[in-house]
């Protein structure tokens, strides 16, 4: 869930084979860029090409491993599951699953696929390559982040652990060519949503196997969603054109999509401004006011499910007092930052989960109300003044008003004197997952409309528990939780959990995250829902 639109979370390790450059300059090669396209990209010139920001460079582009919102915006135009996202966090929708049933007892989904669903070499898409899709990103090896979006199926936990290494125990069978079978551990409210997230995508396996490492890159990809890929220019841009082979193509208006990469959010929006770029990831906080006057149809806002939080490293003196995080949690003014610092549409979070899925009917947390004075009491109980406090660091890949505001409230009302760091997103969160930071800036968004997938990261040895965090606990609630098939006694233990969550205080919740950005006018049909889940087949251009 890390998810500008999020960050990676986990060093990555490359599944086995199938079983900064900053301102004018950034905008100035952007733009040389965009104006050398198209000579490489054909397809530009054939038809209508939808232009996208992009704030982070991928990583990759292999469902088994990618972590950012970034990288799957891009896989769900090159790839379909078995369901897509519905449009503002509706009911997932048809995608390669033409239909699915559910039995009475909640436990066996079974997907019937599309006849004409088809590869972008032509192959047909089958339930095996969904089956052999799904075993290569659960084997140990792979080692994927994402792994436990597939728990609530029998035995994938186990099969990932080692526990078990026959994967004909896992509850994911080919019933035949086009029918799909999957069987839950216990019934899962909104089982749906999991499958349609993107860590459910299927991957080509004879590509992986004859291209290894390099099945990503433009020329080897082979996907089965509505566009291919045909350029990738690091650092600037990916291309991807129509897929004649898709099973709705006939339905898709856009001849290619750009993903252009910016550094920063002025460069972006100087972009926009001239034209070149259809559709933006964010706007200056600066800009916000001039687009609300001047050009308040291209002005959008929309919540997102997303909270932004500090994650206090719990395994270093002094952060592994838990009265020095609370203190740490108690100094900081959430309603200044939301109000006088981001500006954006955000709400001070003094819980974690995020009101679109929380069960907490609008409680609040005292854990992480403004109270300094307490935090003062409790900085002192642990043996510490201001000045005899250790010299820490806060970190973060961006947002540097919003640390900077942080830091002066720790300086205000503790005395204490914090280092800012800003890194390049991927080498600030592989400190985040290797534990190499004092307290570190990041952004929480799940990758299904569930709480439990976002708890699920702060359970003991969670690949994505940043702060290094043990609490037995907290493991027991989350366990009730995913063990309880009845919504509202399993939404009773999340909230039990969440509490526990927050008395411990591993991480504090900064603020629920809010997206405003900048939109042409010719652009039309765009869908997004507040986990940044996009589709592009139904996009068109005026």
């Amino acid at each position: 869930m890390t998810r500008g639109a999020g960050t990676p979370r986990r060093p990555r390790r490359r599944p086995p084979v199938l079983p900064s450059i900053c301102g004018a300059l950034a905008c100035l090669l952007i733009l040389t860029s965009l104006g050398c396209a198209k000579k490489s990209a054909p397809a530009e010139n054939s038809g209508p090409v939808l232009r996208l920001s992009q704030r982070n460079e991928p990583g990759d582009l292999d469902p088994a491993v990618v972590t950012l919102p970034d990288e799957v915006s891009v896989l769900r135009a090159l790839s379909e599951g078995l369901l897509i996202p519905g449009p503002q966090g509706t009911e997932p929708r048809p995608g390669v699953a033409e239909s699915f049933t559910v039995s009475p007892d909640g436990l066996t989904y079974t997907f019937r696929l599309r006849a004409q669903a088809r590869w972008s070499n032509g192959d047909p898409v089958t339930a095996q390559d969904f089956h052999d899709s799904y075993r290569r990103l659960l084997t140990p090896a792979t080692a994927a982040t994402k792994a436990g979006v597939f728990y609530p199926v029998k035995n994938a936990r186990a099969f990932v652990r080692g526990e078990l290494t026959d994967f004909a125990a896992v509850g994911i069978q080919v019933v035949d060519a086009r029918t799909l079978r999957v069987i839950l551990e216990q019934p899962t409210p909104r089982f749906a949503h999991y499958v349609a997230s993107g860590p459910w995508l299927p991957v080509h396996g004879p590509t992986v196997q004859k291209h290894g490492r390099k099945w990503t890159q433009p020329g080897n990809f082979v996907g089965n969603g509505p566009f291919t890929l045909v350029e990738w220019r690091s650092q600037q841009r990916l291309v991807v054109q129509k897929n004649p082979h898709w099973h709705g193509a006939a339905g898709v208006r856009l001849a290619a999509i750009q993903f252009i990469r910016f550094d920063s959010g002025d460069a972006e929006e100087r972009a926009y401004r001239a034209g070149q770029v259809d559709v933006t990831m964010a706007v200056p906080e600066s800009k916000v006011a001039v687009y609300q006057q001047e050009r308040p149809a291209e002005l959008h806002r929309s919540p997102m499910l997303e909270t932004r939080y500090l994650t206090f490293n719990t395994q270093r003196a002094p952060l592994s007092d838990p009265r020095v995080r609370r203190a740490l949690a108690l100094a900081i003014n959430r309603s200044r930052l939301a109000e006088r610092v981001t500006r954006g549409g955000q709400l001070p979070a003094d819980r974690f989960v995020p009101p679109g899925l929380s069960a907490s009917n609008g409680s609040r947390s005292a854990d992480h109300a403004y109270d300094p004075e307490q935090a003062r009491q409790l900085l002192a109980a642990a043996g510490f003044t201001g000045a005899s406090f250790p010299r820490l660091e806060l970190s973060a890949w961006s947002n540097t008003p919003v640390l900077e505001a942080i830091q002066a409230m720790w300086q205000q009302e503790l005395g204490l004197h914090v280092v800012l760091a800003v890194r390049d997103a991927k080498v600030h969160l592989n400190a985040l997952a290797t534990g190499g930071y004092d307290i570190g800036f990041i952004t929480a968004i799940p990758d299904v409309a569930d709480p439990a997938n976002l708890l699920a990261d702060f359970a003991s040895g969670a690949p994505e528990n940043y702060p290094q965090w043990s609490d037995a606990p907290f493991d027991r609630q989350l366990a009730t939780a995913l063990r309880e098939g009845q919504a509202s006694a399993r939404d009773a233990a999340l909230l039990a959990a969440e509490t526990r969550l927050l008395e411990a205080a591993p991480l504090t919740p900064l603020y629920f995250n809010s997206k405003i950005w900048l939109m042409s006018p010719r652009v039309r049909g765009w869908q997004e829902d507040g986990l940044w889940s996009r589709t592009y087949h139904q996009v068109y251009l005026e």
